[in-house]
């Protein structure tokens, strides 16, 4: 792990797309997290929008977000698939090696665990040829996959190559869920990491999870679950994972400061997050060479 690893998502920036890209790259950052919507809405169309992201010299790490895709049938489950199909051309377009998809919130959908994980490896089956990977993520209020365990379990039953499971610290934390558990699921079938805190220890109701999740996320380092998220960070240490991470951070407030003011903090929490693991693996190896006296 190190900086290099780290990437803004343009979710938490106010302004215009080159606004964003201009802040993130000032801020020392590499790689940034894309919307598709940042691009099919760019005023120049979805070409401009990709030379812009092309001449900012970051990488892409993925494209967010694909909603309501798996559990369903018949026509419903038809017009999603078209709905990926396009999402998956506009990944090829700008390069993006990963497409997200949220756990389904819709009442329409099925639970059931077989056809999740068919209609999950389908779609990872289609971006294939594009050169792009599917990342299954667990929203805490998924109406059937609401665990980063049940998410894991569905990509595991899948069993395809192409298809990963997104951890998201925030829908963890928000759902209590079992962090040491993260050691159970193998790093290559990690398809990605996002990262982001909130400023109180519990929430109280469904829907201040749900608002905390849409506007008051913070980033690492600045919430009230920093224990919480540097033993995620050191189990993933541990498990092998060397991927990217994303600071997924949806708030209000930053959306209306100074985009290179809350670059900056994104870039200090990306020190901190270091600091938590690369700390901890010193003081580790350090104890282990001490002399035990004879």
């Amino acid at each position: 792990m190190n900086l290099a690893s780290f990437g803004m998502d343009t979710i938490t920036l106010g302004g215009s797309l080159a606004t964003k890209l201009a802040a993130s790259r000032a801020a020392g950052f590499a790689q940034i997290m894309l919307w598709a919507r940042d691009l099919t809405g760019y005023p120049g169309g979805l070409a401009a929008a990709v030379e812009l992201v092309r001449a900012s010299g970051q990488r892409v790490t993925g494209i967010q977000v694909m909603r309501d895709y798996e559990g369903l049938d018949g026509n419903l489950h038809e017009y999603k698939l078209d709905v990926a199909r396009q999402m998956l051309e506009v990944c090829r377009a700008v390069g993006a090696p990963l497409l997200m998809v949220c756990s389904s919130t819709s009442s329409h959908a099925s639970g059931d665990i077989g056809l999740i994980a068919r209609q999950l490896a389908k779609l990872a089956t289609l971006a294939v040829p594009l050169g792009v990977r599917i990342g299954y993520e667990a929203l805490s209020w998924g109406r059937h996959v609401n665990q980063f365990t049940q998410s894991w379990d569905a990509v595991a039953l899948a069993d395809h190559a192409n298809l990963g499971v997104v951890l998201d610290s925030y829908h963890i934390l928000a759902n209590r869920g079992d962090i040491d558990g993260i050691d159970e699921i193998p790093s290559d079938r990690i398809a990605l990491v996002q990262l982001s805190d909130y400023m109180w220890r519990e929430l109280r109701s469904p829907e201040e999870r749900l608002e905390t999740a849409r506007h008051l996320r913070v980033y690492p380092g600045e919430g009230a679950h920093s224990d919480e998220l540097a033993r995620m960070l050191r189990c993933l240490s541990r498990a092998g994972y060397r991927g990217d991470y994303s600071f997924e951070v949806f708030n209000d407030d930053y959306q209306q400061l100074s985009p290179d003011f809350v670059a900056r903090r994104a870039h200090a929490s990306a020190k901190w997050v270091t600091d938590q693991v690369l700390r901890r693996s010193l003081q580790v190896r350090q104890a282990a060479c001490v002399e035990v006296p004879a």
